[in-house]
């Protein structure tokens, strides 16, 4: 499973980009907000710090506007993966793009058709939205094993993209049912390191270790 970061604090991806288990970033309108900065100057410095795709989302809603959009935004750098809505000029903008080579992510994903949809379009990855489906009762890791079903079924490469993740769970049982790429917000990506009983034989080995009076350098 590839593991992206669902953020626009550069800080937060030069840390974890450093341990190397960092594929990809995504961000959002929101996300971009937060940051307080310019877009295009966030996007381009989180573009140099990872080397995986980059999701920018578009903020248009037609076709053209979307497109004009998308042809600034892949001017930044190599690695742009432009981020689309779910909808009917959404998809029209990823299969143009797609034939263009431009890698796309479809977001805002829920339910297995509009998955279809986005894999007949040429997305590069379909990002469905687990937590805000658990949100509303309904059970959001139902909707990664209907789309990976349906994805083996036809042999579409569409990779499905986990967002919407809320904990450590998540994760897990995203990666066991198949999902490609987890996209993961930067507290929870760090507490999948974290156990208890990690920390307390951590704790016992130091014990014993500083009872030899022995160093290794």
């Amino acid at each position: 499973m590839k593991f992206f970061v669902d953020t626009a604090d550069t800080n937060e991806i030069k840390e974890l980009a450093a341990t190397g288990l960092l594929d990809g970033v995504t961000t959002n309108p929101s996300l971009i907000m937060k940051s307080g900065r310019s877009m295009k100057e966030v996007v381009a410095e989180i573009c140099k710090l990872v080397d995986g795709p980059v999701s920018a989302e578009v903020v248009a809603m037609d076709f053209d506007g979307m497109m004009k959009e998308a042809d600034e935004l892949v001017k930044i750098a190599d690695n742009i993966c432009i981020k689309l809505p779910l909808t009917l000029e959404g998809l029209k903008a990823c299969r143009a793009l797609s034939d263009k080579g431009v890698q796309t992510n479809v977001t805002l994903c829920f339910s297995a058709n509009q998955a279809l949809l986005a894999a007949k379009a040429g997305a590069t990855f379909i990002s469905p939205f687990i937590g805000r489906l658990d949100d509303m009762n309904i059970e959001g890791l139902d909707l990664i094993a209907e789309i990976r079903q349906i994805y083996d079924n036809y042999g579409f490469e569409t990779e499905i993209l986990a967002a919407s993740i809320r904990n450590a769970n998540h994760v897990k049982d995203c990666a066991l049912i198949g999902a490609d790429v987890a996209t993961i917000p930067p507290a929870t990506l760090k507490a999948l390191v974290k156990h208890p009983l990690t920390d307390k034989g951590l704790e016992a080995f130091m014990k014993d270790w500083e009872k030899t009076g022995q160093s290794i350098v």
